[in-house]
Protein backbone atom coordinates (compact mmCIF):
# COMPACT_ATOMS: atom_id res chain seq x y z
CA UNK A 1 0.00 0.00 0.00
CA UNK A 2 2.58 2.54 1.16
CA UNK A 3 4.54 1.80 -2.65
CA UNK A 4 1.46 2.44 -3.83
CA UNK A 5 0.96 5.37 -2.60
CA UNK A 6 4.95 6.59 -3.38
CA UNK A 7 4.09 6.16 -6.88
CA UNK A 8 0.81 7.94 -6.88
CA UNK A 9 2.53 10.85 -5.15
CA UNK A 10 5.88 10.98 -7.13
CA UNK A 11 3.11 10.64 -10.28
CA UNK A 12 1.23 13.77 -8.91
CA UNK A 13 4.48 15.75 -8.06
CA UNK A 14 5.69 15.22 -11.81
CA UNK A 15 2.31 16.08 -13.55
CA UNK A 16 2.23 19.43 -11.44
CA UNK A 17 6.07 20.09 -12.51
CA UNK A 18 4.99 19.51 -16.08
CA UNK A 19 1.96 22.05 -15.49
CA UNK A 20 4.66 24.16 -13.78
CA UNK A 21 6.99 24.12 -16.93
CA UNK A 22 4.22 24.35 -19.33
CA UNK A 23 5.53 27.34 -21.54
CA UNK A 24 3.57 30.82 -21.98
CA UNK A 25 2.65 31.38 -25.52
CA UNK A 26 3.72 34.41 -26.98
CA UNK A 27 1.50 36.27 -29.72
CA UNK A 28 2.54 38.69 -32.36
CA UNK A 29 0.70 40.71 -34.97
CA UNK A 30 2.49 41.12 -38.20
CA UNK A 31 4.04 44.41 -38.08
CA UNK A 32 7.35 45.20 -39.84
CA UNK A 33 10.01 46.14 -38.34
CA UNK A 34 8.63 45.03 -35.14
CA UNK A 35 7.86 41.61 -35.85
CA UNK A 36 7.22 40.12 -39.02
CA UNK A 37 8.42 37.02 -41.34
CA UNK A 38 11.47 37.11 -43.63
CA UNK A 39 12.24 34.56 -46.14
CA UNK A 40 10.62 31.87 -44.07
CA UNK A 41 11.79 33.09 -40.95
CA UNK A 42 10.14 35.65 -37.62
CA UNK A 43 12.21 38.66 -37.62
CA UNK A 44 11.53 42.31 -36.06
CA UNK A 45 13.69 44.07 -33.57
CA UNK A 46 10.49 43.86 -30.85
CA UNK A 47 10.82 40.38 -31.86
CA UNK A 48 14.01 39.52 -30.94
CA UNK A 49 13.53 41.68 -27.92
CA UNK A 50 11.30 39.92 -26.25
CA UNK A 51 12.36 36.78 -26.65
CA UNK A 52 15.87 37.89 -24.89
CA UNK A 53 13.48 39.03 -22.00
CA UNK A 54 12.01 36.24 -21.64
CA UNK A 55 14.59 33.98 -21.41
CA UNK A 56 16.00 36.79 -19.49
CA UNK A 57 13.48 36.20 -17.01
CA UNK A 58 13.83 32.67 -16.77
CA UNK A 59 10.18 32.64 -18.56
CA UNK A 60 9.72 29.35 -20.97
CA UNK A 61 7.94 30.69 -24.04
CA UNK A 62 6.90 29.76 -27.56
CA UNK A 63 6.19 33.04 -29.75
CA UNK A 64 3.35 32.45 -32.15
CA UNK A 65 2.49 34.69 -35.19
CA UNK A 66 -1.89 35.53 -34.89
CA UNK A 67 -3.72 38.01 -36.21
CA UNK A 68 -4.34 41.09 -34.48
CA UNK A 69 -8.83 39.70 -33.97
CA UNK A 70 -7.59 36.56 -32.89
CA UNK A 71 -4.59 38.03 -30.48
CA UNK A 72 -7.88 39.98 -29.16
CA UNK A 73 -10.83 37.31 -29.67
CA UNK A 74 -8.28 34.98 -27.26
CA UNK A 75 -7.86 37.64 -24.34
CA UNK A 76 -11.50 37.97 -24.25
CA UNK A 77 -12.06 34.52 -23.90
CA UNK A 78 -9.80 34.02 -21.09
CA UNK A 79 -6.96 31.96 -22.96
CA UNK A 80 -5.07 30.94 -20.31
CA UNK A 81 -0.92 31.06 -20.29
CA UNK A 82 -1.47 33.63 -22.64
CA UNK A 83 0.63 36.91 -23.96
CA UNK A 84 1.60 39.19 -26.74
CA UNK A 85 3.98 42.30 -27.34
CA UNK A 86 3.98 45.14 -28.65
CA UNK A 87 0.60 46.88 -27.60
CA UNK A 88 -0.15 50.31 -26.38
CA UNK A 89 -1.45 50.49 -22.82
CA UNK A 90 -5.75 51.09 -23.44
CA UNK A 91 -8.27 51.54 -20.70
CA UNK A 92 -10.30 48.54 -22.40
CA UNK A 93 -7.26 46.45 -22.90
CA UNK A 94 -6.81 46.52 -19.22
CA UNK A 95 -9.90 44.91 -18.48
CA UNK A 96 -8.77 41.84 -20.21
CA UNK A 97 -4.82 41.41 -19.76
CA UNK A 98 -2.17 42.59 -17.20
CA UNK A 99 0.71 44.55 -18.24
CA UNK A 100 3.96 44.28 -18.31
CA UNK A 101 6.46 47.82 -17.59
CA UNK A 102 7.07 49.58 -21.13
CA UNK A 103 9.16 47.79 -23.32
CA UNK A 104 9.92 50.36 -25.94
CA UNK A 105 8.81 53.66 -26.64
CA UNK A 106 7.91 54.89 -30.09
CA UNK A 107 8.76 58.42 -31.71
CA UNK A 108 5.84 60.65 -32.81
CA UNK A 109 3.82 59.90 -35.06
CA UNK A 110 4.73 61.00 -38.84
CA UNK A 111 2.06 62.60 -41.40
CA UNK A 112 3.12 61.42 -44.61
CA UNK A 113 1.04 63.16 -48.11
CA UNK A 114 1.60 63.31 -51.51
CA UNK A 115 3.27 66.35 -53.70
CA UNK A 116 0.19 67.77 -54.42
CA UNK A 117 -1.52 67.96 -51.15
CA UNK A 118 1.72 68.55 -49.17
CA UNK A 119 1.57 72.75 -50.27
CA UNK A 120 -2.05 72.14 -48.32
CA UNK A 121 -0.50 70.77 -45.21
CA UNK A 122 1.96 73.46 -44.53
CA UNK A 123 -0.21 75.91 -44.61
CA UNK A 124 -0.83 75.57 -41.31
CA UNK A 125 1.47 76.66 -38.75
CA UNK A 126 0.31 73.46 -36.07
CA UNK A 127 -1.11 70.07 -36.19
CA UNK A 128 -4.30 71.48 -34.29
CA UNK A 129 -4.83 73.80 -37.31
CA UNK A 130 -4.68 71.05 -39.95
CA UNK A 131 -7.22 68.90 -37.75
CA UNK A 132 -9.68 72.31 -38.14
CA UNK A 133 -9.43 72.19 -41.90
CA UNK A 134 -12.68 70.33 -43.06
CA UNK A 135 -11.03 70.64 -46.78
CA UNK A 136 -8.35 67.83 -46.43
CA UNK A 137 -9.18 64.13 -46.03
CA UNK A 138 -7.17 62.38 -43.60
CA UNK A 139 -6.96 58.52 -44.43
CA UNK A 140 -7.28 56.30 -41.28
CA UNK A 141 -6.73 52.34 -40.67
CA UNK A 142 -10.06 51.17 -39.00
CA UNK A 143 -10.08 49.10 -36.04
CA UNK A 144 -6.37 50.64 -34.88
CA UNK A 145 -5.50 52.62 -32.03
CA UNK A 146 -3.27 55.94 -32.92
CA UNK A 147 -3.04 56.15 -28.94
CA UNK A 148 -5.51 57.78 -26.75
CA UNK A 149 -4.77 61.39 -27.02
CA UNK A 150 -4.61 60.81 -31.07
CA UNK A 151 -7.62 58.97 -31.22
CA UNK A 152 -9.22 61.65 -29.32
CA UNK A 153 -7.89 64.14 -31.71
CA UNK A 154 -9.23 62.28 -34.78
CA UNK A 155 -12.68 61.91 -33.61
CA UNK A 156 -13.07 65.55 -33.12
CA UNK A 157 -11.33 66.38 -36.01
CA UNK A 158 -13.42 68.77 -38.91
CA UNK A 159 -10.97 66.79 -41.46
CA UNK A 160 -13.21 64.68 -43.51
CA UNK A 161 -12.01 61.26 -42.04
CA UNK A 162 -11.52 58.45 -44.76
CA UNK A 163 -11.33 55.22 -42.73
CA UNK A 164 -10.39 52.12 -44.68
CA UNK A 165 -9.59 48.28 -43.89
CA UNK A 166 -5.80 48.45 -45.03
CA UNK A 167 -2.71 47.85 -43.65
CA UNK A 168 -0.65 50.74 -43.31
CA UNK A 169 0.90 49.71 -46.38
CA UNK A 170 -2.23 50.13 -48.25
CA UNK A 171 -3.03 53.14 -46.80
CA UNK A 172 0.40 54.99 -47.97
CA UNK A 173 -0.29 53.63 -51.36
CA UNK A 174 -3.52 55.13 -50.86
CA UNK A 175 -2.45 58.41 -49.80
CA UNK A 176 0.55 58.16 -52.71
CA UNK A 177 -2.28 58.03 -55.33
CA UNK A 178 -3.89 61.03 -54.13
CA UNK A 179 -7.23 58.93 -52.48
CA UNK A 180 -6.64 60.64 -49.44
CA UNK A 181 -5.34 64.05 -48.38
CA UNK A 182 -2.63 63.04 -45.73
CA UNK A 183 -2.39 59.95 -43.04
CA UNK A 184 -0.14 59.49 -39.90
CA UNK A 185 2.23 56.91 -39.94
CA UNK A 186 4.50 55.12 -37.10
CA UNK A 187 7.87 55.87 -38.27
CA UNK A 188 9.47 53.10 -37.69
CA UNK A 189 6.73 51.47 -40.39
CA UNK A 190 7.30 54.17 -42.91
CA UNK A 191 11.19 54.12 -42.82
CA UNK A 192 10.94 50.08 -43.58
CA UNK A 193 8.50 50.54 -46.11
CA UNK A 194 9.94 53.22 -47.84
CA UNK A 195 13.59 51.83 -48.76
CA UNK A 196 10.77 48.36 -49.96
CA UNK A 197 8.47 50.42 -51.84
CA UNK A 198 8.81 51.82 -55.33
CA UNK A 199 5.60 52.85 -55.11
CA UNK A 200 5.69 55.49 -52.16
CA UNK A 201 8.18 56.97 -53.37
CA UNK A 202 5.97 60.28 -54.39
CA UNK A 203 4.79 60.51 -50.66
CA UNK A 204 5.93 63.38 -48.47
CA UNK A 205 6.91 63.14 -45.21
CA UNK A 206 6.52 66.26 -42.68
CA UNK A 207 6.59 66.77 -38.99
CA UNK A 208 4.39 69.27 -36.81
CA UNK A 209 6.29 70.79 -33.34
CA UNK A 210 2.78 69.65 -30.86
CA UNK A 211 2.12 66.26 -32.86
CA UNK A 212 1.84 63.98 -29.42
CA UNK A 213 4.72 62.00 -28.12
CA UNK A 214 5.09 58.33 -29.38
CA UNK A 215 3.54 55.97 -26.86
CA UNK A 216 4.90 53.41 -24.97
CA UNK A 217 4.29 49.49 -25.74
CA UNK A 218 4.59 46.49 -23.74
CA UNK A 219 4.33 42.81 -23.01
CA UNK A 220 0.44 41.91 -21.84
CA UNK A 221 -0.64 38.64 -20.36
CA UNK A 222 -3.58 36.86 -19.14
CA UNK A 223 -4.81 37.89 -16.00
CA UNK A 224 -4.07 33.53 -14.75
CA UNK A 225 -0.36 34.34 -15.26
CA UNK A 226 0.82 34.74 -12.01
CA UNK A 227 2.98 37.50 -10.27
CA UNK A 228 5.39 35.72 -9.45
CA UNK A 229 6.27 35.73 -13.94
CA UNK A 230 5.02 39.01 -14.46
CA UNK A 231 7.32 40.25 -11.84
CA UNK A 232 10.75 38.60 -13.27
CA UNK A 233 9.39 39.74 -16.27
CA UNK A 234 9.36 43.32 -15.23
CA UNK A 235 13.39 42.77 -13.84
CA UNK A 236 13.92 41.76 -17.01
CA UNK A 237 13.10 44.76 -18.24
CA UNK A 238 14.54 46.89 -15.57
CA UNK A 239 18.10 45.37 -15.87
CA UNK A 240 17.48 45.54 -19.87
CA UNK A 241 16.86 49.10 -19.56
CA UNK A 242 19.52 50.49 -16.96
CA UNK A 243 21.76 48.50 -19.57
CA UNK A 244 20.69 51.32 -22.19
CA UNK A 245 17.67 49.12 -23.48
CA UNK A 246 19.64 48.22 -26.48
CA UNK A 247 18.25 46.08 -29.43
Amino acid sequence: MGTRLEVALLCWLAAGQALAAEPIRGAWRDKAPYHYWENGRAQGFLLQRARRLFAAAEVPAVFVERPSKRIWRDFQRGKQGFCSIGWYRLPERERLAQFSLPFHVDPPHTLLASAETLPAIQAHASFASLLADPDISLGVVDGVSYGPELDALIAGSANRVVRVTLSPAGLMQMVAAGRAGYMLADQADWQYLRRRDDGLSGLAEYHFRDMPPGLERYILCSKDVSTQVMGRLNRAITAWSAQGGGQ
